[in-house]
């Protein structure tokens, strides 16, 4: 073989090996501008909280800035569709939360689904919810409020956050799960549902950790069990539901996702941020003071997750006929 036919050889190959090196450059390079963090929902909710959370922590650590977007609007759906329809370079991701998993499902000419369309990054918290009832209500366990409602239908109201709302998805799963019948009373949003709830005015409710646990401590609501899989240390003496319901498990997962096909060196490199943030003793106490629990999988272990929270909840829509208003 003569030096030039070499030379041209060596060449070739080093020129077939381009488009293989140049998606590796750039996710050893990334970011090199500044990355938008879209969010299904207002500024000032939990999901806010978390995505500026997850944002300020990776602006620290990754050179750029991340940048909080808010799309609010049809459950998340007019953020995550966005997201879904975005460039795949890893400059634009989404604030994921179970929504996202149920929106397929409730949302019947929904464009967007979360398996299919984007590619679960990385976990930062899951949410149980807590079963709360007023006072007033005679019953102190979830055996008794079963009986209760069953010799009294048509009297015992269960508020929710609103059609589609984790509190609605909770209490359908319940339902689905007991056979009770209480009378749904859907509000706009946590705050009003809570409002009523200590006025009496509605009888019970999923509420979330933050919204209640406070006034479980101070007496003016009773908690019947949490909806964690197990007991929780912020309230070790509420059973968790699967004490009484075996297998009963309902949360809120939070966490990013990016579109489908952005680089999987960036991905991988997003997970490892993202779980170094929160193994953080200061990020897991701002999590706890949410009152939930920091969360941190693998890429695959967050895509199954993903895959296995949107059967199981379309199953649960399904069986219930539940429609998006």
């Amino acid at each position: 073989m003569t030096l030039a036919r070499r030379r041209f050889l060596e060449l070739l190959a080093g020129g077939a090996a381009l488009p293989f090196a140049a998606p590796l450059a750039n996710a050893q390079s990334y970011p090199t501008r500044p990355v938008r963090i879209v969010s299904g929902f207002p500024p000032g909710g939990i999901s806010d909280t978390y995505a500026r959370l997850t944002a300020q922590w990776l602006s620290e650590h990754m050179g750029q800035q991340f940048i909080v977007e808010n799309r609010p609007g049809a459950g998340g759906n007019i953020a995550a569709e966005s997201v879904a329809r975005a460039e795949p370079d890893g400059y634009t991701l989404l604030l994921t939360t179970s929504a996202d998993a149920w929106n397929s499902t409730l949302y019947v000419n929904n464009k967007f689904n979360l398996v299919r369309d984007l590619v679960s990054v990385a976990p930062v918290s899951r949410g149980p919810g807590v079963l709360v009832v007023h006072p007033s209500l005679a019953v102190k366990t979830v055996p008794e409020l079963i009986a209760h409602v069953k010799d009294n239908p048509g009297r015992v109201t269960m508020a929710s956050a609103g059609i589609g709302s984790a509190p609605h998805m909770f209490w359908e799963l319940f339902r689905s799960r007991t056979g009770v019948n209480m009378v749904h009373v859907p509000y706009r949003g946590g705050g009003p549902a809570i409002t009523d709830l200590l006025a009496g005015q509605v009888l019970s409710y999923f509420g979330t950790m933050a919204s209640a646990v406070a006034q479980i401590k101070a007496g003016t609501l009773r908690a019947l069990a949490v909806t964690a899989a197990d007991r929780l240390v912020v309230l070790p003496d509420v059973p968790a539901m699967a004490e009484v319901l075996p297998g009963y498990e309902a949360s809120i997962f939070v966490g990013i996702s990016a579109p489908r096909g952005t680089p999987a060196e960036i991905v991988a490199r997003l997970n490892r941020e993202i779980s170094a943030g929160v193994a953080d003793a200061k990020i897991r106490q701002r999590i706890a003071d949410l009152g939930d629990l920091p969360l941190a999988l693998s890429v695959a272990e967050f895509g199954k997750l993903a895959a296995d929270e949107s059967e199981k909840w379309a199953t649960v829509i399904r069986t219930a006929n539940i429609k998006a208003e």
